[in-house]
């Protein structure tokens, strides 16, 4: 009787963990989010770690699937899909200068009403570092009018080769040289300015055969690179620093209709600042003389072992520390970029703002509404963005950047975190694309020796000033 009962017990048992086990939960209905992503690690991770960790809740499932694109096509696939009205996307990650066109194409929807009624994303707007919350959400630039999320806050760091700078060999050699020290140490870099480059460059710029760091070199090898590329924005994001720097600017699109561009621009602050640019660079590896050193050449330069350092995002470190892509892998060392030194003995570090947003499109229905902010939360979750920072993601929530422990999830942290109070962004207006077009044009032809700083700033400010006053945003 009782091994009858038990058999009878074994069977129900393991008829209840049949059923139960397998059984998933009845939601009402899926709701998709599709998202237009750039094709790069940070997204990749994002949905990865979606599929595998968020909770669902509620009684609608939602599935969040990440449409990626080549960096190269991007903005232009993005475009061609928000303009043809075929409303392909209901999230989509924009480039901060992206956001009046789309905004005023009526493509982007407008957040304020929903973080006003929403406790939670009112925390969120209030936890996001200022220059970030301004480059990545408002519009026009610096309003309370807001639009965006950060999807993957990026800046500028300083990678570099400490099998060189901190070799003791090296180091000697260059302080009887130079009568300074090589720096070693992130505390050295600190007083690292831009003028001190000429200097690194001149003395690490060594042909294949020579010694460096005891051992004959396998390929020729240069010192510090930084963006020079035709492309995109590729210049103009490493331009622009030295005009902040130098205490210039570029047109100030939050002083329309008063602001210039001409005077401005073209100024001679900009232009002094422009022609150090293109001086550092002539000390540079060569590949800025074929339009090959934007920030995927300049990388590839550094996990090749072709340069001794370069200025970089954030973003494009993980494959630093790769072993099966880099060379330098592990003996990398992380500073903030140099800066120019002011006359009050301090040093500017003014850079443009990387990284991207991510936006609602203006044609979702409320439950793919009410979905998305599920997602955006989720994904600023301190948890969530902890992971992403393990895998090579960054943060510009100050709950989390300014945590216990944040600088020691990724050797570049503290030298992103040092820089985030540095960053100003380019403009955000509709016509930024045609500025950008003939600016990074103009910019290239300085750089590959056809024109003079002095000629090619004049010819964008003239451009420019057109413009703007054709769109009524200069009187």
């Amino acid at each position: 009787m009782i091994k009858s009962l038990n058999n009878f017990l074994l069977v129900v048992l393991a008829t209840l963990m049949l059923v139960f086990g397998t059984t998933k939960i009845a939601f009402s209905k899926t709701i998709e989010i599709v998202m237009a992503a750039p094709d790069w690690p940070p997204t990749r991770f994002m949905q990865e770690y979606f599929n595998t960790n968020f909770q669902q809740s509620g009684d609608d499932e939602i599935k969040l699937t990440l449409d990626f694109i080549p960096w190269g096509d991007f903005y232009t696939n993005v475009a061609a899909s928000l303009t043809s009205g075929e409303q392909k996307y209901s999230m989509l990650v924009s480039d901060s200068q992206w956001l009046g066109a789309f905004i005023e194409g009526g493509y982007f929807q407008k957040l304020n009403k929903y973080i006003d009624a929403d406790p939670e994303l009112g925390a969120i707007f209030d936890d996001m570092h200022q220059g970030y919350k301004e480059g990545y959400t408002t519009y026009p630039y610096k309003s309370t009018n807001y639009y965006g999320f950060p999807q993957f806050p990026d800046n500028y760091v300083n990678f570099y080769r400490t099998d060189i700078f901190c070799n003791p060999d090296e180091n000697a050699a260059f302080r009887a040289k130079y009568g300074k020290k090589l720096p070693c140490t992130y505390a050295d870099w600190e007083i690292v300015v831009w003028d001190d480059i000429f200097d690194i460059n001149a003395f690490l710029t060594r042909k294949k055969g020579e010694m460096m760091a005891g051992k004959p070199l396998d390929d020729d090898i240069y010192g510090m690179a930084y963006q020079a590329g035709k492309g995109y924005d590729f210049s103009s994001m490493q331009i622009n620093g030295f005009f902040w720097q130098y205490g210039g600017d570029i047109w100030d699109e939050s002083n329309q209709p008063n602001a210039q561009a001409e005077g401005v621009v073209n100024s001679d602050v900009n232009v002094e600042a422009f022609e150090k640019y293109l001086d550092l660079l002539g000390t540079m590896h060569p590949s800025h003389k074929t339009g090959n050193m934007d920030i995927f050449g300049i990388q590839a330069l550094y996990l090749e072992g072709k340069i001794a350092s370069m200025v970089n995002w954030v973003g494009l470190g993980a494959p630093v520390v790769d072993p099966k892509l880099s060379k330098v892998h592990d003996v990398t060392g992380y500073a903030r970029q140099p800066g120019t030194m002011q006359d009050d003995g301090t040093i500017s570090r003014w850079a443009n703002l990387g990284g991207q947003p991510f936006v609602l499109t203006t044609w979702m229905t409320d439950d793919e509404i009410d979905a998305a902010f599920k997602i955006i939360k989720w994904w600023l979750d301190f948890d969530t963005q902890i992971a992403a920072v393990k895998a090579g993601g960054q943060s510009c929530m100050k709950s989390i950047i300014y945590s216990d422990g944040y600088n020691a999830l990724a050797p570049w942290n503290a030298a992103y975190v040092a820089s985030m109070d540095w960053q100003k962004d380019v403009w955000h207006i509709p016509e930024f694309f045609e500025l950008l077009t003939q600016q990074q044009e103009e910019f290239d032809k300085a750089i590959t020796g056809q024109k003079s700083a002095k000629d090619a700033l004049d010819s964008i400010a003239a451009f420019q000033q057109e413009v703007l006053e054709e769109a009524d945003r200069i009187q």
